[in-house]
């Protein structure tokens, strides 16, 4: 009698993904279900099951895998506060990841590192300390920023196709993780109750809610408990209170953490076993590796090996590796997308739009009357680190701002670029042709600021004396030095500043004519810069953080209490606010109406505000609404960003902007961590930057307030 071959249950794209992962589940041996807990996936030849491996990185384009469109860093995205250009530059991205795998996958080339559908993105962290060198990766300090733009993020990443995921997005670092970074693998961050719950985790829940399919555990331990091994962050609150239903990975090493820092287990196995019985799925690294003797040892089961392994297949399934190719849309995208010109067009409209005016005297800017000559100067000027950031994909085409100004400027305007001084160590005495060549300019673009070698993660920066953060948040001093001789031979001067942090320059403010802040901008970053200069486009970035004026305003930076810091409890005012940035346009906020002046904990609320473009130049305008809460106690927020809108302005317009509340979304955040109904009499606050008079000092329009009764 002859058998008849039969499909495997795992292999049937019509089956439900329950039975799939439990049949494929069950064809494994011990050391196969350990070896597919770590991030590289050995082949199961007798399956078919080809290697993999889980490490993929796309913070601001693909990374790390070769060519690929580079985008603004992750804090200039952040400046964008534009949900729907984040969500199209994550779809972009994810067009690219689809393509590059494939094309691997078609050459024969599985399981090497970062050519995976599984991205550890985006990195919603809050970025509470400017000295963070990583917090370029982040959306800045704001906890309903982060959230709203690491949902557009997710969501662009995933795709919304009914089968399958277009890539695995990853929220990290799972929690209460900023820094500092030669700390991370050791220190124990103790937030309050309240700081935990008000600041640490609102985005993460966001991102959870909307259906993140990973999330990442952090280095440090929090509240006592290594961050990868929680019971309470992974048990309690991710797979609890928000019921999580994804996987979750540990950050690179961490479990080796336990027992080589937070000792915390006596040994690999030990830390191993851990970590999966609380809930970390996959292990970057190696330490899993352990997990047979851990089982030998009766640390762990087989079962509780099963329930992790069960989370990491459904994964795979959900990105189509076990469907034929041809039942996966996403295989079609051509290679031909990578790097193209409708994704550079895209990169460049973001960077633009990411650019931050913090100062234009005279409107100097934008350069009308086009100058007979222009020095463009400065040691991040042509400097390729200060457009990538970090965590970058590459590009056979980086445009650096002195290219992209030199491309922009018309025949007939000399244009001359010196590097003017170094990044940070002091120049070599001696005469210095920069100042003679500023003299003979009409119009002096300084280039200064920060790189990649000053600020990043812990190993990459080869500069940074604290493992990739920084000591002090104003320039490298040899820079300020130059700028002031600088200004002491320059007509009109230009100050674009790059980095991915605050930058603390009251000084460096006076003496320029115009300041913007330009992060790092990614691979077209320089015609950007060329457009927004020329008033080709008009600036529309808003801070994602606050800017303070000094290093000395700022708490002790492995503090993890927010007292003092960011626009919601810092008392000492900053040298740029929250929210702030400049229009090339004259924009008049009035007319603020709410739908009910008294409101309890049953009513929804309704805010209308009218905002008028006042003059002939169109605008983007960031339409910012805060809660301004009673000042009860030192730990009450000063306020609240509860919503935000970017609407185009044509000249001469105007538009009415419609904020809609739940009651939920106006809750407080009390001191045991629960989120309360605080009556008393509050103050709705629409405007271009959160509350404070420093704003419209810098010649920001006027914001619109109304008091609002809760009782």
């Amino acid at each position: 009698m002859t058998s008849v071959a039969t499909t495997p249950l795992y292999l049937d794209a019509n089956a439900a993904l329950e039975a799939r992962v439990d049949d494929l589940l069950g064809r494994l041996s011990l050391p196969e279900k350990i070896n597919q807990l770590g991030h590289e996936n050995h082949a199961v030849e007798r399956l078919g099951l080809p290697a993999y491996n889980w490490w993929s990185e796309a913070c601001h384009g693909v990374g790390r895998n070769g060519r690929a469109t580079v985008f603004p860093q992750v804090i200039g995205l952040g400046a964008t506060w534009n949900r729907e250009l984040i969500h199209r530059v994550a779809s972009t991205i994810s067009d690219e990841a689809r393509a590059k795998h494939h094309a691997a996958a078609r050459a024969g080339f599985h399981g090497q590192q970062y050519q995976g559908l599984t991205f550890w993105t985006p990195n919603i962290n809050i970025f509470r300390d400017p000295r963070w060198g990583r917090g370029q990766e982040t959306f800045g300090e704001d906890p309903f920023l982060t959230g709203e733009l690491g949902l557009a993020m997710v969501r662009g990443l995933q795709g919304d196709d009914p089968r399958h995921l277009k890539v695995a997005a990853c929220a990290k670092h799972f929690a209460v993780h900023s820094g500092p970074e030669d700390e991370r693998h050791s220190f124990d961050a103790r937030p309050s109750p309240k700081d935990l719950w008000e600041t640490y985790l609102p985005a993460f829940e966001k991102l959870v809610r909307g259906g993140v399919e990973a999330v990442m555990g952090a280095y440090n331990r929090v509240l006592g408990e290594p961050a990868c091994a929680s019971k309470f962050l992974l048990g309690d609150v991710l797979r609890g209170r928000w019921e999580f239903q994804g996987h979750v990975v540990s950050d690179c090493g961490a479990i080796d953490d336990f027992h080589r820092h937070h000792q915390v287990t006596r040994d690999s196995a030990e830390s191993a076993a851990l970590a999966v019985r609380n809930g970390c799925d996959l292990n970057c690294g190696c330490t899993y590796n352990d997990l047979l003797l851990a089982v030998r040892a009766g640390q762990i089961t087989e079962a509780e090996i099963d329930t992790a392994l069960r989370r990491l297949l459904a994964t795979k399934f959900k990105l189509g590796m076990f469907d034929a190719p041809e039942s996966v849309a996403f295989t079609k995208i051509p290679e031909s997308v990578i790097d193209c010109p409708p994704h550079r067009a895209l990169a460049r409209r973001a960077a633009a739009e990411s650019f931050v005016l913090l100062k234009n005297t005279g409107n100097l800017l934008p350069l009308t009357a086009n100058p007979r000559s222009v020095l463009v100067v400065g040691p991040t000027a042509a400097n390729i680190g200060a457009m990538l950031g970090n965590y970058y994909g590459v590009s056979a085409r980086i445009v650096t701002f002195m290219e992209g100004l030199v491309a922009r400027a018309p025949e007939g305007c000399r244009v001359k670029y010196r590097p003017g001084c170094p990044l940070s160590q002091e120049g070599a005495p001696g005469i210095n042709y920069t100042f003679g060549a500023a003299a003979m300019s009409d119009v002096v673009v300084a280039v200064l600021g920060l790189d990649p070698t000053l600020e990043g993660e812990e190993g990459d920066t080869i500069a940074s004396p604290l493992g990739g953060d920084r000591v002090r948040i104003e320039l490298p001093e040899n820079q300020r030095a130059f700028l002031k001789e600088l200004r002491r031979n320059s007509s009109k001067l230009i100050l674009v500043l790059t980095g991915g942090s605050a930058l603390a320059i009251p000084d460096e403010h006076e003496l320029a004519d115009a300041v913007i802040y330009a992060w790092y901008a990614g691979c077209e970053g320089g015609a950007a810069l060329a457009d927004v200069l020329w008033g080709d486009v008009a600036p529309s970035g808003r801070l994602p953080v606050t800017v303070p004026r000094r290093t000395e305003d700022l708490p002790a930076f492995n503090d993890y209490a927010m007292r003092g810091r960011t626009y919601r409890f810092a008392t000492t005012e900053p040298l740029y606010p929250f929210g702030f940035g400049l229009s090339y346009a004259q924009v008049g906020y009035e007319a603020l109406a709410l739908s009910r002046s008294r409101l309890t904990s049953d009513d929804p609320l309704e805010v209308r505000a009218t905002v008028r473009n006042l003059s002939g130049i169109a605008a983007k305008e960031t339409v910012q609404c805060y809660l301004v809460p009673p000042a009860e106690t030192s730990e009450t927020p000063r306020a609240v960003l509860i919503d935000f809108a970017k609407i185009d302005l044509a000249p001469r317009s105007s538009a009415e902007v419609i904020f809609r509340f739940a009651p939920a979304a106006l809750r407080q955040v009390d001191g045991r961590g629960e989120r309360v109904w605080r009556t008393g009499a509050y103050q709705i606050f629409v405007g271009s930057a959160s509350p404070g008079p420093r704003a419209q000092a810098l010649g920001a329009p006027a914001p619109v307030t109304a008091n609002l009764q809760f009782a």
